[in-house]
């Protein structure tokens, strides 16, 4: 675990540096359109107010968060959000998992395997890839974490904890991530980011600073994608590597 989250943590640096403010938004209002589709009062539906919580983190304006909220509930008009997840596997035998929220399924599959296909990936089944997999509560946030803290993070439901400067990314059982936010919510921390990932069960060393690079530029052409969640890999690439590239 501790060797994903040291990876995790570099894409969540390089991730937060690269992504455009505009799709950012986008992304957010797609999770919160898809969860109010199960219900657009926020008290009732605990995903759309983790939803919602998570795109004023991002500085979403109120304005995008109800026009999301009112498609999701068919009040404006709008094809139905559609979660989807397709595999890859990258250079060195790394495997890929690409999440995928769409108004268009065509559209999403046609243009996820074009960027595979020109990053030097293969296509692949997505039963193939995910049995690697395990589906965790992943809660990111910056501030001082302390034995104190630490203790009561994992009373709270952590099973890893992973501290680098004043950032922290704890991972948790599935159900028990929201705790785990409210925990460092309450210690004062901001929460960058909450939610389910799908993390590896065992990383794959990343020796080779060609194949680091087409691992991350596959990464990185898939990220670009509007209809794209969330990218997940298992590879683990020493520090050394990345900062050369």
């Amino acid at each position: 675990m501790s060797g994903h989250s040291k990876w995790a943590n570099i894409r969540v640096r390089k991730g937060a540096q690269d992504k455009k403010r505009g799709k950012i938004y986008t992304q957010h209002s797609k999770l919160i359109q898809l969860a109010a589709q199960r219900g657009g009062d926020p008290e009732m539906n605990s995903a759309l107010r983790t939803a919602i919580d998570n795109a004023k983190a991002d500085n979403v304006p109120n304005a995008n968060i109800e026009r999301a909220i009112k498609r999701g509930i068919g009040e404006l008009k709008g094809d139905q959000m559609v979660e989807i997840l397709y595999a890859a596997m990258a250079h060195g035998g790394v495997a890929v998992l690409i999440e995928c929220m769409t108004d268009n399924k065509n559209r999403t599959i046609s243009n996820v395997q074009s960027a595979v296909t020109m990053s030097g990936g293969k296509w692949t089944e997505t039963s193939s890839v995910l049995f690697l997999f395990d589906r965790r509560g992943v809660v990111t946030a910056t501030g001082t974490v302390n034995d104190d803290l630490e203790l009561a993070l994992i009373d709270a439901g952590a099973e890893d904890i992973d501290r680098d400067g004043n950032q922290v990314v704890v991972t948790t059982q599935a159900n028990h991530w929201t705790t785990v936010r409210d925990a460092l919510k309450n210690a004062g921390l901001t929460v960058e980011s909450a939610g389910l990932k799908y993390v590896p069960k065992q990383t794959v060393a990343v020796n080779n600073a060609h194949e680091a690079k087409k691992i991350l530029s596959l990464v990185d052409t898939l990220e670009e994608d509007e209809d794209v969640t969330e990218v997940h890999t298992n590879a683990e690439i020493d520090d050394a590597i990345v900062k050369m590239l």
